[in-house]
């Protein structure tokens, strides 16, 4: 069946199931409540919706039906493997009797594309239709997810997964408030989370938590800060000493680590942007290279005077290029203390040569790692303060990224750059103080009224710095705030602004918190004054 005619045929059963208007409510704009007036347990929060009043059983031995060029994409066929697991408990098929029916036996997920290029801006919407068969009103049955991608069907996929509960009385999975037409996409194209694996290493398997915890709440950029002035984990070839700076020899990535996380997040629609940070925040590069310091006492940054430093870091992109596919790759450019250049000789002879201040022998650097990644084909990311330095000399593919404060993204697209905001006061999880309330009402788009303007920003992310974070408590100091931003950047504007925060929205995230816990994700209560914080008393977990 054309999908058009499905969707015209569902909307004529929402229309007129279970007596008409009082069983399903049509929503022409985005809203926040199913047809009976309960709170929408979907984070985040769809574009547009509508429900109904019916409840369905869903088949423990649910199928798989895939249709269009992109539905038998293997990429599909794991997706609906891994939400059938956390759908349903490994003893589900014990609940009911093999004669008794179901109402949603079979998912067809119908794609309209086979190409499975990650890219950014790569279209994430999709379609849900849940409907049941057997009434007089009844034109079409199961349940339904057509995506243009297969990026999209994966969202799809998480969405009709947050449908299903298991009921503990009859000890069925049911999707509730049926009919069900759910129409989504993406606000904004880049939603990232920034991991730290520098400050405290991160095993791979902890990682890979972290990405299956992203895709829940569909954000899409794993930004890994592999490297920093603490410790280099990262086998790099071209320089095989580079991992000497690594805390130990136990604590490191290979190539074959880092391919394996890219094509792991890959396949949940999750791109991975690698970061160096130069020239400053390199001084662990030193210990397997003492040359690219500019001196004993000068370990940061990075010798400005010397080629063999640009030669380094062009066999490290070189390398990673080799690795990470996506099309932004972070250069950092923060935090560069240059006073120690005109305390060394040689350097200082350089900058005299070159009649050349600190200040632009910051700029100068940057820009060069800029043409080494532009080379690369890579779109290069650097912090604000390039910006804030010389911005009218930064490459104008480049996208600058917010972390001081708010107001940069403004000024930031007024100048015809692009924009990803992470304003440290809101979006940083290393600030434990900082509650969910603020991250979720913090705006990328706040002083930006040109619609052109708007364009530039890519989107946001939140960053989880790793001074005090390691396997131990990372996932307890991202989840659940991590949430509250991902449903900033996900949901319109409209819909989550007419929310009431502390009914609605906490009743919602309260329902994600303990959706990720039961998922094994260590996330803590939502309502610490302190971020990671654990329960003060015993209590429900939607309460907590």
């Amino acid at each position: 069946m054309p999908p058009e005619l499905l969707a015209c045929l569902f909307l004529a059963l929402v229309a007129v199931s279970a007596s008409g208007a009082a069983a399903a409510r049509r929503h022409p704009t985005p809203a926040n409540s199913t047809a009976t007036g309960n709170p929408v347990y979907i984070w985040p929060l769809p574009k547009n919706f509508t429900s109904g009043t019916r409840t369905l059983a869903v088949d423990p031995d649910l199928a798989l039906d895939p249709r269009g060029p992109g539905g038998g994409a293997s990429a599909v066929a794991e997706a609906f493997g891994r939400y059938r697991s956390l759908i349903f408990s490994p003893w589900a098929h014990a609940a009911r009797p093999a004669s008794a029916g179901y109402d949603v036996a079979t998912l067809t997920v119908v794609v309209a594309s086979a190409d499975e290029t990650l890219e950014l801006g790569v279209d994430e919407s999709y379609t849900i239709y849940i409907a049941v068969a057997g009434g007089a009103n009844s034109i079409v049955s199961g349940a339904t997810i057509e995506a243009n991608t297969i990026y999209g069907a994966i969202r799809g996929l998480e969405t009709f997964s947050q449908l299903c509960v298991f009921n503990y009385d009859t000890k069925n999975v049911e999707v509730r408030y049926a009919p069900w037409y759910i129409q989504d996409e993406p606000r904004f194209a880049f939603r990232g989370l920034m991991l730290d694996t520098s400050r405290h290493y991160l095993p791979v398997d902890v990682i890979k938590q972290v990405i299956d915890s992203m895709s829940f709440s569909k954000l899409n950029v794993l930004h890994w800060h592999i490297i920093d002035e603490q410790s280099f984990p990262l086998e790099i070839p071209s320089y095989p000493n580079l991992w000497k700076g690594s805390y130990s020899k136990s604590e490191r990535y290979t190539v074959e680590d880092a391919r394996y996380i890219v094509s792991y997040a890959k396949k949940r629609g999750i791109h991975v942007m690698a970061e160096i940070d130069v020239p400053g925040h390199a001084e662990s590069w030193g210990n397997g290279y003492p040359k690219l310091w500019p001196s004993l006492s000068c370990t940061e940054p990075l010798d400005v005077s010397s080629n063999f430093t640009f030669e380094v870091i062009t066999g490290i992109l070189s390398d990673m290029r080799k690795i990470f596919p996506f099309g932004l790759f972070h250069l950092g450019g923060d935090e560069v203390y240059t006073g120690c250049w005109n305390l060394t000789p040689h350097v200082k002879q350089w900058l005299d040569e070159r009649n050349m201040t600190t200040k632009e022998a910051y700029k100068y650097f940057v820009l060069k790692a800029q043409e080494i990644a532009i080379d690369l084909n890579w779109i290069p990311v650097n912090w604000e303060e390039t910006f804030n330095s010389f911005g009218e000399s930064l490459n104008p593919r480049t996208v600058v990224h917010n972390w001081l404060g708010p107001g940069v993204c403004p000024k930031v697209v007024a100048k015809g750059l692009r924009c990803i905001m992470s304003n440290q006061g809101v979006w940083y999880l290393d600030h434990l103080d900082v509650p969910w309330e603020q991250v979720y009402t913090a705006e990328p788009l706040a002083g930006i009224n040109d619609t052109a303007q708007q364009k530039l920003v890519l989107g946001g992310e939140v960053c989880m710095w790793g001074e005090t974070a390691d396997t131990s408590d990372v996932q307890q100091t991202i989840w659940p705030r991590a949430a509250a931003a991902a449903e900033r950047m996900w949901s319109q504007l409209e819909a989550i602004s007419a929310q009431d925060l502390e009914t609605t929205v906490l009743a919602r995230l309260h329902y994600f918190r303990c959706l990720l816990n039961h998922r094994g994700i260590a996330a803590a209560p939502v309502t610490n004054f302190y971020a990671r914080r654990p329960p003060i008393g015993p209590g429900s977990c939607f309460l907590q």
